[in-house]
């Protein structure tokens, strides 16, 4: 019989895809995540983690002999990720260098296309002002080479900073103590703390008076001040001419009204936030610390997750001095403004604002990605600091757009006898940008109708002494905004800077104002006698701008730093033979070590004074210094209670006793227990001053006095 034929089973093999993806390198992981999402499956975004390659930190790395040569290194714990980026790097179709659209941006994208072998000519450099999917993807279709006058300028940045702080910092270590450090910006800001702390010192205050009244007409009643004599203004020095304008006065006449003027004024809307804007306003409204806002900022720059829409970047980059915006934002804005409040609050031109001198207008103002995406949208996908700054950016964008506010102003003038009282109303005709923009709005003063020749009673004038007061400390955001009025430093150092101060305990934040300390003093006079230069404002903002002409290619940088160091480099010679060392005196105590027995004295360290022991290094006994608050400790019933304070300067309360017990609370304790549940009483603090307080149920009470 034939055998019958026999089948065989064919079996397909699916050929894995040859198709070569394009690699691309952004610096922070959350950024590669919101970017590849966008790019598809073509596209492989890896993090290179901020820079890979930077001056070291043992030596200076600048030869000076050799047109400042930079001697740049693979910073150290980023060999594994160096590698993995090589690796991909050569099995791609192509790489795209796609860090942040600014001098540190396209710095990285230079150290990068050298560690990788990349031509820096070749179009390879992609970037985008805001990281949504249209932005990303049109970045994408015009790719361009790395712009070396970027490079140079953050190149000759870095190297001036290098050359001055690793000249002064060692000659600080020699002559004061290790561990100190000195630069361009931060010892001008440094400077200026410690000047307005003189001002303050030297300050003598001026004794002046008010009179301020109350008056009545029919029914109504208003106040007005004394503004002076005869028609002019006059002001009360002394009791003297308080009780000469007195005696003027006769509280059984009437006061006729002499002038009303009425007045309709327009309030512009603020313009969209800078960096250095975003900063003070942030610190003002939001009680964010400087650094902070910079990191909240970047996180809603790179894209937050919101449901199912993934990761979306919710703001425009968030380095910059310009106030421009594009036209598809402005356009989006005025449609949104259309349908939500109505076609009367959308500026048929909105206000244009002038471009500060040195500032580059690189990008765009700081603004939502989508003027569609509200807070109260977002509100459940951000964390609640998110979420304030970016009503703060979304409100102020928004308003920026809008049509100003309509106030109707009035200008009363009273008089009787020769004295004249002025009282000044407002009230608020059309709320215009204010309806989005809560920090703008301001309470009316409304004064009751009044003509000339009306006659009003005075029903009550009281005399109040007051004093002038002093310049006052600078906050960090008072302290950004003369730095950034002086042209000294450029938004993206600010924040550095401000912690560097810090850090190196020069100065301390006490009520969230910066106040200089002892070894902030010794440095800065150190400075100021030897390095002149440094310290001048002036000669500091003509270098900050040819520094930027370095950028726009109308400098060239080794020049530039040439004709800085050689006279700086004298400066320092000097300085090593001039200067003397400086020996910070242990102050007495007044108290004895616990462990020997000898007296104890007050030494100044990293984060301030502290007690040690006189026989130091034979004894290392040390204590904190504190204070204490008059209360004894609600849970040992033992210790008193201290003032301490945190790395941060941050202060709380603590028992003596720690660690045998661990009381701490960031309430000041009042040394009562609550009479419902017997828990410990607090101050806290409301928004007109104190309140005692008990944390554990609803029980409180108001201070006197307050």
């Amino acid at each position: 019989m034939p055998k019958s034929p026999t089948t065989t089973k064919k079996t397909t093999t699916r050929k894995k895809s040859t198709t070569k993806k394009n690699l691309v390198i952004v610096e922070s992981p959350s950024k590669a995540k919101t970017i590849e999402k966008y790019l598809g499956s073509r596209y492989k975004v890896m993090a290179s983690l901020g820079h890979i390659r930077d001056l070291p930190k043992s030596t200076m790395g600048i030869d000076v002999e050799n047109n400042y040569e930079p001697h740049y290194i693979s910073i150290r714990g980023k060999g594994e990720i160096i590698k993995e980026l090589r690796k991909e790097a050569k099995k791609a179709a192509h790489v795209y260098l796609a860090a942040d659209p600014d001098r540190e941006g396209e710095a990285i994208a230079w150290h990068l296309s050298y560690l990788l072998g990349l031509d820096p000519k070749d179009k390879n450099r992609v970037v985008f002002n805001e990281i949504t999917k249209d932005a990303v993807k049109n970045a994408f279709k015009t790719p361009r080479a790395i712009d070396m006058n970027l490079v140079d300028a953050q190149q000759a940045r870095r190297v001036l900073d290098r050359l001055v702080g690793y000249s002064i910092s060692p000659l600080l270590w020699a002559k004061v103590k290790k561990g100190l450090s000195a630069g361009r910006v931060q010892s001008i800001a440094l400077n200026l703390i410690i000047k307005r702390e003189n001002e303050i010192k030297a300050f003598i205050p001026e004794e002046y008076w008010t009179l301020d009244a109350q008056f009545k007409k029919d029914k109504s009643s208003f106040e007005a001040s004394f503004y002076g004599l005869d028609g002019k203004k006059s002001e009360l020095k002394n009791n003297d001419e308080v009780q000469a304008v007195l005696a003027k006065l006769d509280k059984k006449q009437p006061f006729i009204v002499a002038e009303v003027e009425k007045k309709e004024r327009k309030r512009q809307p603020a313009l969209p936030f800078t960096t250095s804007t975003m900063q003070q306003v942030a610190n003002n409204v939001l009680k964010f610390k400087t650094q902070k806002t910079m990191m909240i900022a970047q996180q809603l720059y790179e894209g937050i997750s919101i449901g199912r829409g993934g990761a979306v970047g919710l703001i425009t980059y968030m380095r910059t001095d310009s106030t421009r915006i594009s036209d598809v934002a402005k356009h989006e804005a005025a449609e949104y403004i259309h349908d939500t409040y109505g076609e009367q609050y959308a500026a048929v031109k909105p206000r244009k604002g002038k471009i500060s001198e040195g500032a580059q207008d690189a990008h765009e103002a700081i603004r939502p990605s989508s003027v569609l995406r509200t807070p109260e949208s977002l509100e459940k996908y951000l964390t609640k600091d998110q979420l304030k700054l970016y009503s703060l950016i979304w409100s102020r964008f928004v308003a920026s757009q809008m049509t100003p506010a309509v106030i109707d102003t009035m200008r009363v003038d009273l008089e009787q006898n020769g004295v004249t009282y002025r009282a000044n109303g407002s009230k608020l005709k059309f709320d215009g940008f204010t309806k989005v923009y809560a920090e703008a709005k301001r309470k009316d003063n409304i004064l009751p109708e009044l003509a000339q020749g009306d006659e009003v009673m005075m029903d009550k004038n009281q005399a109040n002494q007051h004093f002038t007061l002093p310049p006052a400390r600078y906050t960090e955001a008072t302290l950004i905004k003369t730095l950034e009025e002086k042209g000294v430093g450029r938004p993206s150092t600010y924040a550095p800077t401000l912690n560097t101060i810090q850090k190196r305990y020069y100065v301390k934040l006490v009520t969230r104002k910066f106040e200089p300390t002892e070894l902030g003093e010794i440095v800065n006079s150190m400075i100021e006698e030897c390095f002149p230069d440094i310290l001048n404002i002036n000669f500091t903002a003509q270098l900050e701008d040819r520094l930027d002409e370095i950028e726009e290619g109308k400098q060239e940088w080794v020049r530039l730093i040439d004709e800085f160091y050689q006279p700086f480099a004298k400066d320092v010679q000097l300085a090593e033979s001039k200067l003397e060392k400086v020996k910070i005196k242990d102050e007495p105590a007044g108290i004895d070590c616990e462990i020997c027995g000898a007296p104890m004295v007050i030494k100044m360290g990293k984060y301030g004074k502290f007690y040690a022991c006189s026989r130091f290094p034979d004894c290392r006994n040390t204590k904190a210094i504190t204070k204490e608050i008059g209360v004894t400790c609600p849970v040992c019933h033992k210790g008193q209670i201290i003032e301490r304070k945190t790395k941060k300067n941050r202060l709380f309360y603590g028992c003596e006793n720690y660690p045998e017990c661990e009381f701490i609370s960031w309430d000041k304790p009042v040394g009562r227990d609550c009479p419902k549940c017997g828990h410990y009483l607090v101050y806290k603090k409301v928004k007109k001053g104190l309140q005692v307080k008990c944390p554990n149920d609803d029980y409180q009470e108001a201070i006197q006095g307050e």
